[in-house]
């Protein structure tokens, strides 16, 4: 397998000391020599990566130097590639192909990235695991018995296993940073909006030429280093408006540039979700290193909005988007149900209710929002960053169960499945950047992942804190199964 970061190739492919035609044939025979255990890349476009990877060798041989010129990767499959079928893992869009490419597929090409195939994800890519009926269930390549994550599962899987360095995901509650985590590997969650969404959205969406980023979801970049996501989001940020194609945004610049500058407040406890034993270790641990390093490192701060109030803005903003989405005949199914689930305060209770909210209950939601973002711009004031786990426990075992039956074991504590992701809450309910890095393979020896979240347009600053930190704790790991 071929671990090089993207600088890394980069260099290689500038300085000629390889091709872009032998970096994707590299990435191939990766491909077709180890996927059949992961199930990582599900929809392949081997041909017409070759005629790519041939002008990309033309414009480098010409002195070109384009952002990504040459370099294979791989791209979520739920994102718009124009003659590949965007199905969202439902086997009723099997023939639905793209006539366009996404606005973030388009940028990663126009750079001179090589587009090879795309990879899996969970139905609607409503899921923390990556399974659906069309193209089956991907493996972590850590253990092939736990998930890789989801839904942007099959992209952090490829990467993992040194299938391609650079990958496109999408996330609306976690979908970059939860299987960053299970994976070991790196991925950001840009501030919303940053990063055009147009071209990722449901078969059959109508393509407009200009579109509103929908509530949440955001597009961003994984890797397998830090360094390179910035590479990456520096091609795709910028406004989605067709004058602007090629524009690249101006983000402020990160507040330091030494690891001792920064002001870090790490969080290690949920009043509604218990950490596991060895990602509470591994958090201390960290703590510990930073504050060796010269940080300033505190653990709680009355600055901090309510954790249970962004949990519930959050589930609140998410249900109903979801519930926006559904045909009126199981709309109204839901809404008969969450009648009689009446004042219910169980989990699945609120998620149900929230499905089908009125306007006015999306309304008190949106201004929590908005009051929480005002308290994180109070809390960065004195903090440069926000560091949090992104799942309570490593990479849990594969669950075909129904949805809202199945449970989480935390060291004995048995939770409701979906309770798991409430740490990405924090990032997503407000908009926040968040990027996701590996610090440790636990006991268990599944790598261990945290968040970096950080103010509002301030990208630059979580990417800056995780490449020095990667500096420090050596950053990726190959799995041993894939070394």
């Amino acid at each position: 397998m071929s671990f090089q970061s993207v600088t890394e190739l980069i260099a290689a492919l500038r300085s000629r000391k390889i091709s872009a035609v032998e970096a994707l044939n590299e990435s191939i025979r990766c491909i077709e020599a180890r996927d059949q255990e992961l199930n990582a890349v599900v929809v392949r476009d081997f041909e017409r990566a070759r005629a790519a990877a041939v002008q990309a060798d033309a414009a480098l041989a010409r002195g070109e130097r384009w952002a990504l010129l040459g370099v294979p990767m791989t791209v979520k499959e739920s994102f718009n590639v124009a003659g590949l079928p965007t199905t969202w893992g439902l086997p009723a869009a099997a023939k639905s192909i793209a006539q366009s490419d996404a606005v973030a597929v388009s940028r990663l090409k126009a750079a001179g990235a090589v587009v090879l195939g795309k990879t899996n994800v969970p139905v609607n890519l409503g899921d923390l695991q990556s399974v659906n009926p069309l193209y089956g269930l991907t493996r972590n390549p850590w253990n092939p018995e736990r998930t890789p994550g989801g839904s942007s599962g099959g992209a952090a899987a490829a990467l993992a296993a040194g299938f391609v360095p650079l990958e496109l995901g999408s996330d609306l509650g976690g979908s970059l940073r939860f299987p960053a985590h299970c994976c070991g590997i790196y991925a950001h969650k840009p501030t919303f909006a940053l990063v055009p969404t147009r071209g990722h959205a449901p078969p059959g969406t109508p393509d407009l030429s200009v579109s509103r980023d929908p509530d949440l979801a955001v597009v961003g970049p994984m890797a397998r280093s830090a360094a390179d996501l910035k590479v990456a989001l520096d091609v795709l940020a910028g406004p989605d408006e067709p004058q602007s194609l090629g524009y690249q945004l101006e983000l402020p610049d990160a507040r330091h540039a030494r690891l001792a500058d920064f002001r870090v407040l790490l969080l290690d406890e949920h009043p509604l979700l218990p950490l596991s034993e060895e990602v509470h270790a591994a958090l201390a641990r960290l703590g510990g290193q930073l504050q060796r390093l010269g940080c300033k490192v505190e653990r709680s701060s009355p600055q901090l909005p309510d954790l249970k109030v962004i949990a519930h803005t959050f589930t609140q903003l998410l249900m109903s988007y979801i519930g926006a989405g559904l045909p009126d005949g199981p709309y109204q199914a839901l809404q008969q149900q969450a009648e009689r689930a009446g004042v219910r305060t169980d989990p699945a209770a609120v998620r149900l209710r929230a499905l089908v909210a009125s306007h006015r209950d999306w309304m008190v939601a949106d201004r929590n929002r908005a009051h929480l973002l005002h308290e994180w711009r109070q809390l960065f004031q004195s903090w440069d960053v926000v560091l949090c786990p992104v799942l309570p426990t490593p990479a849990f075992a594969h669950d075909s169960g129904e949805f809202e039956a199945r449970r989480i074991d935390i060291d004995g504590r048995v939770v409701p499945y979906a309770v798991q992701g409430i740490w990405a809450s924090l990032a997503s309910a407000s908009g926040l950047p968040a990027t996701a890095v590996p610090i440790e393979i636990g006991a268990s020896g599944l790598p261990i992942g945290i968040q970096i979240i950080g103010p509002y347009l301030e990208d630059r600053t979580t990417l800056a804190f995780a490449e020095l930190l990667e500096r420090e704790l050596g950053g990726f790991k190959p799995p041993p199964a894939f070394a």
